[in-house]
């Protein structure tokens, strides 16, 4: 088995002794940008040298990002270079804006593109959009960092994905998991046979039979987790066990609402630290559901592990004709130091909204959780004091148990 480079099998005190290094340097860089200015003002980038350092940092959210960026078009100050500095510059709906690198690998999907095998002598049909939006580019960039040609396909017009798959021998795959189907099938209709023998895809679920359906058809294919704001994050590699997370973010999983690292296993929202030098994202909310997976993979590759892709964040709830937040939820735990965890339950009763929180707490007072709930969430509810402990650890802190068929 051969690795992208030495950094996947560096030892635990190696990363950590790194990322000591870099870390600081990240900081201090992101301190720099207009952006960061006020959000990093009380942060000691010499101090920032570890994964629980970063953890006392503010949180960045797309809100926050999308709100900057209206202010102060393009990027919201949060690059360091001007908008003309940077090779391509994408939207994405919102609108936010992201900046794009044509320097090597700067999206890092390359890692992710050698892990599935994908190298000289391949030819990727890309199936990622061109348009406006970065995948397109992610996924070209990571081709050409493992020397293999690309077809840059786009999206729709399957027929003519047929033909061109079959001119040209492509030999791979990219783009989401259920259109190479699509172009398998039409093939299969036209009576066209196709060279496909690896795919690499994000940007939606790879459901285990679709991925069969590939592997009986002789297809080995393999997902990455990536956002249009930070490129790759995690990818799988042939173990298939979890997703490994890339040697040039930190990512984090916190409890939705807050910055606030759960325990390891538990299920919560990704945070990513980006690394990049052009455009250091700081505790970036991805708006995604994950856990870390213990141990290492069989692979080889020695970085952090999650599970991947298993849900969003954003619970935000209507009940009673008003949102709740998981935002709203951090704060009542906040405000009682008895308060472990708390858990809102939307429900029908009849034909109307009623809702529970659920609290686990170790001492204190229905009465005044009962206050705090309508103060901080602005409706009255039920509360259900539950020993610590008691709480499922799925991620949710808003549970719709509402059935509206």
């Amino acid at each position: 088995m051969t690795y992208f480079d030495a950094l996947e099998t560096r030892s635990v005190d190696a990363r950590a002794a790194d990322l000591a290094e870099r870390l600081p340097e990240q900081i201090a860089r992101a301190k720099s940008a207009p952006g960061f200015a006020a959000l990093l003002a009380d942060a000691d980038a010499a101090a920032i040298r570890t994964v629980a350092d970063l953890a006392t940092l503010p949180v960045l959210r797309k809100a926050d990002l999308s709100a900057a960026q209206a202010a102060h078009p393009p990027f919201g100050g949060f690059t360091l270079k001007p908008a003309h500095g940077f090779a391509h510059i994408f939207q994405s709906p919102g609108p936010i804006y992201e900046p794009g690198g044509v320097d090597h690998d700067w999206w890092r999907m390359g890692r992710f593109l050698h892990a599935a095998g994908v190298g000289p002598g391949d030819v990727v049909q890309n199936c990622f959009g061109y348009h406006l939006t970065p995948a397109g580019m992610i996924f070209e960039s990571g081709a050409r960092t493992v020397g293999a040609a690309v077809l840059p396909a786009g999206t729709g017009q399957t027929e003519l994905q047929v033909t061109a798959a079959r001119d040209v021998g492509a030999t791979a795959y990219a783009g989401t998991p259920d259109y190479l189907k699509v172009i398998l099938d039409k093939a299969e209709a036209m009576g066209v046979t196709l060279g496909f023998r690896k795919a690499v895809v994000g940007g939606g679920a790879l459901f285990p039979s679709l991925r069969k359906d590939y592997a009986d058809r002789g297809i080995s294919c393999l997902q990455c987790y990536a956002t249009a704001d930070l490129g790759n994050i995690a990818y799988e590699t042939p173990a298939m066990e979890g997703m490994i997370v890339d040697e040039h973010v930190i990512v984090e999983i916190v409890t939705p609402g807050t910055g606030t690292p759960v325990a390891p296993g538990e299920v919560g929202e990704v945070v990513v630290t980006s690394l990049n030098r052009d455009y250091p994202l700081i505790r970036f909310a991805t708006g995604d559901l994950s856990a870390v997976m213990p141990g290492e993979s069989p692979c080889g590759r020695t970085n952090l592990r999650i599970k991947g892709w298993m849900g969003r964040a954003d619970q935000t709830t209507k009940i009673k004709g008003m949102f709740v937040r998981p935002e709203q939820v951090a704060a009542l735990v906040a405000k009682h130091d008895e308060i472990v965890k708390a858990r809102v339950i939307a429900a029908r009763e009849g034909e109307m909204d009623v809702m529970t929180v659920q609290i686990e707490a170790d001492g204190g007072d229905e009465v005044s959780f009962a206050r705090s709930v309508a103060d901080l969430l602005k409706l009255k509810g039920a509360v259900n004091i539950v020993p610590p402990g008691s709480l499922p650890k799925d991620g949710l802190v808003i549970e719709d148990q509402r059935k509206y068929d």
